[in-house]
């Protein structure tokens, strides 16, 4: 058994055993929110294959946890900022298990002036410490008003965040930042893929469990290939997600921040694992008959949770013109 397996084994007896365990007590008594914070900060030292082993028993378990904005993309904008104050400030807390965000550059209509910044990002995954890249740089700010919005999946808040003229920290360069949304495509691949083998999972014991003509509907060789297409969906779902793990992995001590080897997996995780989350989810539904469609069942949940994620860095079409820019050189 690997690591990572071992990893993945302790995730998910613990959101088992403890589902309403809160963010703070879930990050200190796993340490997950320092995975990838470097050991002289208090973290793990961890890359992006533990992150993804992590971030895909939290899709799994459909947790409410903000393990992707503040353990992943939080973390890897302040290392990637390389500013060692900030590091030295900011890393050790969110270690600690304070939640975070990050404003990436396009998420908002931000201006920096004179170490003041205004504007407006309409949504944001909800945290307390705000990153914002803005101006070339990321900065640490604390917005003038946080405005919630209604979501699809409550278990993922998104708020509007806005600045009137605030005064800002610096918290690194922002060269790095496509880097950084890669790595978060990437852990958001990773959960979108428990969340699909779940719904696989759910799928098939109800196939074996429900009995029609007096026999298990999975005995049906149209349910048959329903499962077994969604089986080979989830598992080159898993492929994309690993793929674009190792490729950040890779990517860790190359010069190039903007690491192309990233940005072309992170963009065939980001298309098709949320195209996979998407049918899964809406499968299950459908396998499940009428109790797939009632509010008691979880079925609905799974489908809320890849409907939303498919929006989160984009679109699948937005994850395939910028692949079709970086590897067939069209215009995005």
């Amino acid at each position: 058994m690997t690591v990572t397996d071992e990893l993945r084994d302790v995730v998910r007896s613990y959101l088992a055993d403890r589902p309403g365990a809160s963010w703070g007590t879930f990050a200190r008594e796993l340490g997950v929110a320092g995975l990838a914070v470097p050991e002289e900060y208090g973290g793990a030292g961890c890359g992006p294959a533990e992150v993804a082993a992590v971030a895909e028993e939290l899709g799994r378990a459909l947790s409410p946890h903000p393990f992707l904005q503040s353990a992943v993309l939080a973390v890897e904008a302040v290392k990637a900022g390389g500013d060692a104050a900030a590091m030295a400030r900011l890393l050790p807390v969110l270690a600690g298990g304070r939640s975070a965000t990050v404003a990436l550059p396009g998420d908002g209509d931000l201006v920096l002036e004179d170490g003041l910044l205004s504007g407006v990002v309409p949504y944001a995954p909800a945290g307390d410490l705000v990153l914002v890249y803005a101006a070339g740089l990321l900065v640490e700010a604390e917005p003038t008003r946080r405005a919630p919005h209604r979501t699809l999946d409550e278990s993922r808040p998104l708020e509007e965040l806005t600045f009137e003229r605030v005064p800002v920290r610096p918290a690194g360069d922002g060269a790095g930042w496509t880097r950084v949304r890669d790595l978060g495509v990437a852990a958001l691949a990773a959960e979108q893929t428990g969340g699909a083998a779940r719904c696989l999972e759910m799928a098939t014991a109800h196939a074996r469990a429900r009995h029609q003509f007096g026999r298990p509907i999975g005995s049906f060789q149209a349910v048959k290939h329903k499962l077994a297409d969604l089986l080979l969906l989830v598992e080159s779902a898993r492929s994309a997600a690993l793929g674009a793990a190792e490729a950040g992995a890779a990517g860790l001590n190359a010069a190039d921040l903007d690491g192309a080897d990233l940005e072309e997996a992170a963009a065939i995780a980001g298309s098709y694992c949320s195209e996979a989350y998407l049918t899964a989810a809406g499968e299950n539904i459908q396998l499940h008959g009428g109790i797939g469609v009632t509010w008691e069942h979880p079925a609905h949940r799974y489908f809320k949770r890849a409907t939303s994620d498919a929006q989160l860095f984009g679109p699948p079409q937005a994850h395939r013109a910028r692949l079709a820019a970086r590897v067939l050189g069209q215009r995005a």
